[in-house]
């Protein structure tokens, strides 16, 4: 079983940057792959950045690429995304996801956190 948080989410303008973090208890990201979706209102959660549990190997998303990265700490406890240059399609709720690989689809990760607001007004 993995608990996941997350915790950084908030109101900003676009330009600006955020910091998203999300801390794993009960098994680190050692152990799984640990990603990045994100859901605007009426629209399907999306695939935004992931990070391999082995040679911490990451993906970006086409539409973040450049713009957002994903990291870990040396723990492994704890996987960031660092997001700069935000704008307005930015604007979704942020979860954080664990799972045995990495995919692209949403629905094939089994832990989740309980998201957080990311708002970016122009």
């Amino acid at each position: 079983q993995v608990q996941l948080v997350e915790s950084g989410g908030g109101s900003v303008q676009a330009g600006d940057s955020l910091r998203l973090s999300c801390t794993a208890s009960g098994r680190t990201f050692s152990q799984y792959a640990g990603g990045w979706f994100r859901q605007a209102p009426g629209k399907e959660r999306e695939f935004v950045a992931a990070i391999g549990w082995t040679a911490g190997t990451t993906y970006h998303a086409d539409s973040v690429k450049g713009r957002f990265t994903i990291s870990t700490n040396n723990a492994k406890d704890t996987i960031y995304l660092q997001m700069n240059s935000l704008n307005p399609d930015d604007t979704a709720v942020y979860y954080c996801a664990a799972h045995r690989a990495i995919y692209t689809d949403y629905s094939v990760w089994m832990y989740w956190g309980q998201g957080t607001q990311v708002t970016v007004s122009s």
